[in-house]
């Protein structure tokens, strides 16, 4: 009969976990500071633009919260990954293929409206992401590739693919040339 055995981790304590992001935000400041100093540019007012103007009007409140909503939905997609002890790279090129497939129906079907819209919107933007994330889990257990060399590399197929769509298929014929999709 074998005999497993657990090895323990040396317990953190409950202090150095409350602190530790403290920790690393004032290291990340004094590093930030050095770094701009030598730069020649004053490190409060770095801090500044960085931290306080971004912030310091109601647009620009609303115009951060769209910028981080993404980013926030993906970051906490990607933490069961990480607790699944799966490395997921590519959340960008997944993000990529969820809003190319939640562009669909108002690209393709500009004359449609109604309440249906957006719900089919999202529903095909999470189908799009989701096959997206199943070709490197496709990958993984049938050939034993690295995730994280397989979903960082398709990050650039996806964009490679959007940028193919917005000047081909999908251009604006009103665009003027630009690569856009219609409004």
């Amino acid at each position: 009969m074998m005999r497993i055995e657990l090895v323990k981790r040396p317990q953190r304590s409950a202090l150095f976990s409350v602190l530790s992001p403290f920790i690393a935000f004032a290291l990340t400041m004094i590093a930030g500071a050095i770094m701009f100093a030598l730069l020649g540019v004053n490190p409060l007012d770095a801090f500044n633009i960085y931290f306080i103007q971004p912030i310091s009007e109601v647009w620009q409140l609303h115009e951060l919260a769209i910028k981080a909503a993404p980013l926030i939905l993906i970051a906490v997609g990607l933490s069961v990954c990480y607790k699944a002890n799966i490395w997921n790279i590519g959340a960008e090129g997944q993000f990529i293929f969820g809003a190319i497939f939640g562009s669909i129906i108002p690209v393709l079907f500009p004359q449609f409206e109604g309440p249906l819209v957006i719900p089919l919107m999202l529903l095909l933007g999470m189908v799009g992401g989701a096959f997206y994330a199943s070709i490197p889990a496709f990958l993984k257990t049938r050939f034993s590739t690295n995730e994280i060399l397989t979903s960082l590399m398709l990050v650039y197929v996806a964009q490679l693919f959007l940028d193919w769509l917005v000047r081909g298929p999908w251009r604006d014929p009103q665009g003027h040339g630009f690569p856009q999709t219609i409004q």
